[in-house]
């Protein structure tokens, strides 16, 4: 029972995190300039960064994001 009421407490907060990530980054590919885009794109990568650490996400998936993102980043004006 305490395994149940553990889990429970540790999904609801994985996916506040992933939501909060998810949010970030939602924000990061709206910016219209570059600028505000590599300012915000240090704090979201900071945040994959923190994530991978609390084992939410894979190195590998927080690397994809990044460098979608740094893709992103460099298209616009």
């Amino acid at each position: 029972m305490k395994n149940i009421r553990k889990n429970a407490k540790r999904r609801k907060a994985n996916t506040i995190h992933k939501k909060q990530l998810k949010a970030a980054i939602k924000k990061l590919t709206k910016l219209k300039t570059k600028q505000a885009a590599a300012k915000e794109y240090k704090k979201v990568q900071s945040l994959i960064d923190k994530t991978v650490q609390d084992g939410i996400i894979r190195k590998n998936k927080a690397a994809r994001y990044k460098s979608g993102l740094i893709k992103r980043i460099n298209k616009k004006h």
